[in-house]
């Protein structure tokens, strides 16, 4: 039999392969691998996502657009109308709002784009010509670099009518509308079969937080747009009426620019309010700008300790650091489209984040409202025999 190496014969535990795992060190190690793996296959299916961006955005859209609408769709549905007719008019309703609002947003938009980047150069001439003049400390090269940049973008062919005068731009604008529509039809009409589907991968407590996950991202998806087009609204309304009441030019346009901005959190409403400033200091002169500032400002601090609170609750319970994190990832992976789709993916990874840490745990009849995931055939069968 062999022999068993004494103690001195044996290899020190720190030689051994196992021996470097070992200690603060090695737990260490082996923690910092696993960190590099998962943003490994992050980077790989953001980098695979990124290049069919045709069908992301439209499935995204759907989704949000399903989860913002699907009250309304229940409602009818408790009312006694016909699943299929509470789902084909709350869908023919809210296309016709969405293509609608779209419609009129680039028409109020394109018609004046000209004059409004013009007004927006020359009330930004004048600031700069004010700033020179002031006993203020400023960097003269700075300031006009960030001029000419902001100028070259305005005018340049990727803003205003030759954004959308390519036919591959405009054949992908349709592309993704049609897609994003039928997806939307879909998820309206089968959204809970869909999910109990998915739910079929996932047994025991793991199938009660994929459960509440479900729940919570609907909500938060749900709750964020309708409050979002809540506080928009109050926001174009209120400073669209101070423009027009100040016979501010452009007062229109100004006023959806501020309604799509304010999808974009913290700096969103505020860049159309200084481009607002910007054309009243040119048109109108300092007193009716500086009148135009206060109003947002106004504006500002209603929606931040009032509509915010009160409309969106805790819907969006994520840190302003976040938010802003989200934003300028978003807005560098896919645009403003992305600047806009960041904020609720964030809000909605951080409300699945809590119920798989154990930190929402959810009513009992919360997760007992989703029913059991079942087989397609006796779904099938059991459709028949209703039939």
């Amino acid at each position: 039999m062999p022999r068993t190496p004494s103690p001195q014969q044996r290899p020190p535990a720190g030689d051994s392969p196992q021996g470097y795992w070992s200690g603060a060190l090695g737990h260490a190690g082996q923690r910092s691998a696993q960190i590099l793996l998962i943003l490994l296959l992050v980077g790989v299916a953001v980098y695979g996502l990124l290049q069919i961006t045709l069908v992301v955005i439209p499935v995204l859209l759907a989704l949000i657009l399903a989860a913002a609408i699907a009250p309304f769709v229940n409602w009818l549905r408790r009312k006694g109308w016909p699943s299929a007719l509470a789902t084909g008019v709350s869908f023919l309703l809210l296309l016709a709002v969405f293509g609608g609002l779209i419609t009129g947003i680039v028409f109020a938009i394109r018609s004046e784009w000209s004059s409004l980047v013009d007004q927006a150069v020359d009330g930004f001439n004048k600031l700069y010509e004010f700033i020179q003049d002031s006993p203020i400390p400023h960097d003269a090269a700075a300031i006009e670099n960030a001029r000419d940049a902001a100028i070259d973008f305005a005018t340049s062919s990727a803003v205003g009518s030759g954004a959308l005068a390519g036919i591959g731009a405009a054949t992908n604008f349709v592309t993704g509308f049609l897609l994003m529509a039928v997806v939307l039809f879909y998820f309206l009409k089968d959204g809970d079969r869909i999910w109990a589907f998915v739910l079929r991968w996932f047994h025991g407590e793991r199938l009660q937080k994929a459960r509440l996950s479900g729940t919570r991202a609907m909500e938060v998806l749900g709750g964020y747009v309708r409050g979002t087009a809540i506080v928009a609204a109050v926001d174009a309304i209120c400073i669209g009426a101070a423009l027009f009441i100040l016979q501010v030019p452009l007062a229109l346009p100004l006023s959806v620019i501020v309604f799509v901005g304010s999808f974009i959190p913290l700096v969103g409403a505020t860049a159309a309010g200084v481009l607002a400033a910007l054309i009243a200091l040119v048109a109108n002169g300092p007193v009716v700008a500086l009148v135009v500032v206060i109003v947002i400002i106004a504006v500002n601090q209603l929606e931040g300790n009032f509509l915010q609170p009160v409309v969106m609750g805790r819907t969006l319970s994520i840190h302003a650091l976040v938010i802003l994190l989200g934003l300028t990832a978003g807005t560098i992976l896919a645009g403003i489209v992305g600047a806009i789709l960041s904020v609720p993916i964030a809000a909605v990874t951080w409300a699945i984040i809590k119920v798989w840490t154990g930190e929402d745990d959810g009513d009992p009849e919360e997760t007992a409202e989703v029913p059991e995931a079942e087989e397609p055939e006796a779904a099938e069968a059991e459709a028949a025999e209703r039939s």
